[in-house]
């Protein structure tokens, strides 16, 4: 059956059209979808352009396949089944079929920043989060449409009770029920949306749309040639400088004024040529940054700069930049491969992103992307481009300025929650640093800053009603309206109040005027804000807000001032079996931060059974900073959960009050959360906004715990507080460059018996457990985090009174100098000490003495400059270049000075202890003692000399004695003799010897042989000779 359409329907989009502005559509029921093509024909029909194109957005699963083939797979199964007739022409599936469609997951939603369509459908509602929504509704264009699909609901309410699939992450295991006061608010501010109808699937309007009923045409204020007001001032401002090169051929790509406008601001500093500038550009989403940082990169090029460098988080961020510096070399008549080159890069994780552009018109000039952590490569540059400046980490942002020009560009009031760590504290900075370099005249070292913003939106005109409702609704807008304090009160008069957040998010109009001024402290005061904070605010079971308020005139009809406001989250109560099967299966549920770092650092099954709060936020007014007022909310608050703001009185009251659940009712989220806040009462009657603390029994809670990015002023924030720390991610964080630090406070409880002097209770071996590791670490992956900060971390005890050591401490610790410095390093240690050699020849033993500092085993009193210098040499094993660079008063000569009574007293102390052992110890070459003879020399001499005259005497008297002679004897006749002489005489041997043979028998050679022998032995080499009876013939 035709059906004629409600004519406002038809109105609402022609006039989203005629003023470029978006409009919203919310159906209800499940033929929603057959009314897409009705919405996108009566868009055709408006939009005089080309068919509008559809992004539509989807959880996980289509009614239609978005693959043409299981398209038609899907359909011809719906024929057989008889749920389509085929004789009968599907409107929808003609839709689908003429394309210009763009399917995407929510999952991929990111991959869609950037483009731009006539119309978004968003399906799954219970997947949608606040960011989702942001990112999609800010794709569509000026005149475009945003339609939101809901199955069929009995009432509207039901979407207060509806359950998000975000709800699981907030659930733990003590609070398992989320609440639906985020889509409550949601439903509330579509009434209040002018650009917004809330229909059935049949297009009938429901009463929450009633704003329009009286809806008319609206008149369009063109001039003769059809442009508004912004466009004929962006006209004209592109013809009065039409002649000028390169500015007029690069303003004619701008699409508007504020656009215009920050790119001459650029040129001019481009053409100033004063290196020491910086230009920063804060605008929005949508507005049009990347494109005018692109158009100014041209203005460089063509004004002779050289070498250009553009970073950003990654190259794929650089898009629609280089895209832009394409478009402008169009304009000033560069043509590609002939005045310049673009290379693409071949890292497959870059995605065939551009890297650079080689220009060769004029001389060489290159354009070069380089990863932001790359900033020693900036040695020969000229102008440096950093876009999305605020998704880089404020230390590598820093490192990146130099004496060159620098362009940042930064996306704020985001929705990606880079948050406003860039506008916050780096051009705060910077600003300052301008302002004293103006002040001091002829001073040459300060930069000089200019910060341009950019208000109007490329995509759509101004005033635009849906980027007003989703500002409002996701509280994007709001660093804009941080309201002034009329007076600032000392922090001991003021009190701090529990926020009921069934009130805080009802849509009331007070209420809604307190939601935004907290949110604008939290967007304020924090580096990283998502849109998706506010639903966890609202919806999370576990989460509470306070708010720190000044004495409260109730006289006066308004709001009170808001100076800090607290978020926190109950945490623990998990039962020691989920705690265990954690352990073993090394996996960590959502929620429950500080419970489950606890169970897993320290592998302790018991922590997590404990009840306590965690501080998630604590954000202070902007104009009450450093004046108390944080710490005062957290002594509130601490307070509170010990149960002294409390007094007994009230509390029996409750008590006995507590059967009687109808009075109860009324006022059962103020009084009663730790029943989760069930929202079972009607919504007409809600509670009061705020309730005093004493009016509010606290939770039983063990300990408060705080997880924050470690900072020295955040770190000495909590300390003084007595929250000490029992974990620090070795890691720093990719977006602030911060390890992030998680410190605990235990509460005042009767659950734990422990010795008043010790302050920190149960916690005490888990914190002295937390130094040992930190200090074990500090050479290794905590080396270059600051020295005061580590320090601080560490808090050792350096200040010792003047104990003398007991026997069993001077037993104990000798076995461990035993261990750790032989007897030789303290030798080395004395020499040292006494100037006979320099510190380099100790450095093995720095760190082991630190060490033994460190973990108080050694209670020497040392100043806080030399114990900082042992810290720095001995812990974090740095040389005495880095301690100079960190310690910018001392010198040199000074820090080994200081390190040089260090080691005297250390070492003083240790030999104090240890001297006996180490004497006995220590290894010693045998010496040969030198002591005078007991006789002189000259009697030495003489007795000698009588001793050799003795054996020469002997040895004289043996030769000559007969007996000896009686062995060389001839035994033979005289006649035998001549016998031989007369018959050998004619043939005498050549020697002249002649041989008589003898006449003795064998025995009595034998016998005069032996008796030679033994005389031989007693005679000389030169006795030798005369053995034979032969004789020389005369």
């Amino acid at each position: 059956m035709r059906k004629k359409v409600d004519e406002r329907i038809r109105t609402v989009i022609e006039n989203g059209v005629k003023t470029r502005h978006r409009s919203m559509f919310v159906i209800i029921g499940d033929k929603s979808r057959d009314q897409i093509v009705n919405l996108h024909y009566m868009l055709s029909k408006a939009v005089i352009k080309s068919r509008p194109t559809v992004l539509w957005c989807y959880k996980d699963k289509l009614e239609l396949s978005s693959h043409k083939k299981k398209r038609a797979k899907q359909i011809k199964k719906l024929m057989q089944r008889g749920l389509l007739d085929p004789e009968k022409v599907d409107p929808f599936s003609l839709f689908v079929e003429t394309g210009g469609l763009t399917y995407c997951l929510y999952k991929d939603s990111e991959r869609i920043l950037g483009n731009t369509f006539g119309m978004c459908i968003l399906q799954d509602f219970e997947a949608l989060t606040p960011n989702l929504l942001a990112r999609t509704i800010e794709t569509v264009q000026g005149g475009g449409l945003i339609v939101l699909l809901l199955r069929s609901l009995s009432s509207l309410t039901s979407l207060y009770t509806m359950v998000m699939d975000v709800h699981e992450r907030y659930r733990t295991e003590s609070h398992s029920e989320a609440a639906g006061r985020f889509n409550e608010r949601f439903l509330l501010s579509l009434a209040s949306c002018k650009a917004c109808v809330v229909m059935d699937d049949e297009l009938n309007i429901l009463p929450i749309s009633s704003h329009i009923k009286s809806i008319n045409p609206v008149p369009v204020n063109e001039d003769s040639e059809g442009l508004s007001e912004a466009e004929r001032e962006l006209k004209n401002l592109k013809e009065e400088l039409n002649e000028d090169f390169p500015v007029g051929p690069l303003i004619k790509k701008c699409c508007t004024l504020d656009q215009g406008k920050a790119v001459i601001t650029f040129l001019d500093a481009i053409l100033d040529k004063n290196l020491r500038s910086t230009v920063a550009l804060l605008a929005a989403r949508g507005r049009g940054k990347s494109a005018a940082l692109g158009l100014a990169i041209v203005g460089a090029v063509a004004a002779g700069y050289s070498n250009i460098f553009v970073t950003a988080p990654s190259p794929e961020n650089l898009k629609t930049l280089f895209e832009f510096v394409c478009k402008g070399f169009d304009a000033i008549e560069y043509k590609e491969h002939i005045d310049y080159d673009v290379v693409k890069s071949v890292n497959p994780e870059f995605k065939k992103a551009t890297v650079r552009i080689n220009i060769y018109k004029q001389h060489r000039q290159t354009i070069q992307y380089i990863q932001p952590h790359e900033h020693e490569k900036l040695s020969q540059v000229e102008l440096l481009v950093v876009d999305e400046a605020a998704a880089i980490p404020i230390p590598v942002v820093k490192s990146l300025l130099g004496p060159y020009l620098v362009f940042l560009s930064s996306t704020v009031n985001g929705y990606e929650g880079t948050g406003r760590s860039l506008s916050l504290k780096l051009l705060q900075q910077l600003e300052e640093q301008s302002q004293m370099s103006k002040g001091a005249e002829g001073s040459l070292s300060g930069r000089l800053f200019k910060k341009i913003e950019l208000s109007e939106s490329i995509r759509y005109a101004s005033a635009d009603p849906i980027e007003s409702w989703l500002n409002a609704l996701l509280c994007l807008d709001v660093t804009n309206s941080v309201p002034s304090i009329s007076r600032l009160p000392p922090p001991s008069e003021c009190d701090l109040y529990y926020v009921n957040r069934d009130t805080l998010f009802s849509y009331h109009k007070d209420s809604e005027l307190f939601l935004q001024r907290m949110m604008a402290l939290y967007v304020s005061s924090h580096y990283k804000n998502s849109p998706n904070d506010l639903q966890l605010m609202a919806d999370a079971p576990a989460h509470h807000l306070f708010v720190l308020l000044g004495p409260v005139d109730e006289s006066k009809n308004q709001l009170p001032d808001i100076l800090c406001v607290i978020q926190v989250s109950l945490e623990g109560q998990i039962s020691r079996k989920s705690a265990i099967k954690s352990l073993s299966d090394g996996y960590q549920p959502h929620g429950d931060q500080i419970p489950w770092k606890f169970c897993e650092q320290f592998r302790d099954a018991v922590f997590p059974s404990l009840s306590g709060a965690r501080i998630v936020r604590i954000a202070t007014h902007p104009s009450a900073m450093r004046l108390g007022y944080g710490s005062a909310a957290v002594e509130l608050l601490t307070r509170y959960y010990e149960g002294q703001l409390t007094s007994i009185s009230e509390l029996d009251f409750e008590d006995a009050e507590t059967p009687q659940r109808p009075q109860l009712r009324l006022t059962e989220a103020a009084e009663k959360v730790s029943l989760l806040e069930e929202n079972i009462k009607p919504r007409t009657d809600l509670p009061p906004l705020l309730v005093h603390l004493r009016e509010r029994q606290p939770e039983k809670l063990h300990y408060l715990g705080v997880s924050f990015g470690l900072t020295l002023d955040l770190f000495r924030f909590w300390k003084k507080h007595k929250f000490a720390p029992f974990y620090i991610c070795q890691i720093p964080n990719n977006v602030t460059g911060e390890h992030t630090c998680m410190v605990l406070k235990p509460l005042n409880n009767d659950d734990f018996e422990v010795s008043g002097s010790d302050e920190w209770g149960f916690f005490s071996p888990f914190y002295q457990e937390f130094r040992l590791k930190f200090s074990r670490n500090l050479s290794h992956h905590f080396r270059n985090m600051e020295y005061k900060l580590a320090m601080s971390v560490l808090d050792p005890k350096i200040a010792f009174t003047d104990i003398e050591p007991t026997t069993s401490t001077s037993d104990g610790f000798s076995k461990l100098i035993n261990t750790l410095l032989s007897p030789y390093d303290m030798g080395r240690l004395k020499d040292y000490t006494n100037n006979l050699i320099d510190y380099l020849s100790i450095s093995d033993l720095v760190s082991n003495l630190a060490h033994l500092y460190f973990q108080e085993k050694i209670p020497v009193t040392l100043s806080y400059v030399q114990a900082s210098i042992l810290f720095c040499m001995g812990l974090q094993n740095q040389d005495v270049s880095y301690v100079e660079e960190q310690m910018k008063k001392l010198e040199r000569q000074q820090i080994l000075s200081q390190f040089k009574k260090a080691m005297i007293k250390l070492y003083k102390y240790l030999y104090g202890i240890a001297s006996k052992e180490i004497d006995s110890a220590l290894p010693r070459l045998k010496e040969r003692v030198l002591e005078p003879h007991s006789i002189s020399v000259d009697e030495d001499l003489d007795d000698a000399a009588k001793k050799v005259e003795a054996e020469m005497k002997a040895k004289t008297d043996g030769l000559l004695n007969p007996e000896f002679l009686q062995q060389y004897a001839i035994e033979g006749r005289e006649a035998d003799l001549e016998i031989a002489l007369q018959n050998g005489g004619e043939k005498m041997f050549s020697g002249g010897l002649i041989s008589v043979k003898s006449s003795r028998s064998e025995v009595e050679k034998h016998g005069k042989q032996k008796e030679s022998d033994k005389s031989g032995k007693k005679r000389g080499k030169a006795d030798g000779g005369a053995k034979s009876n032969k004789r020389r013939k005369s």
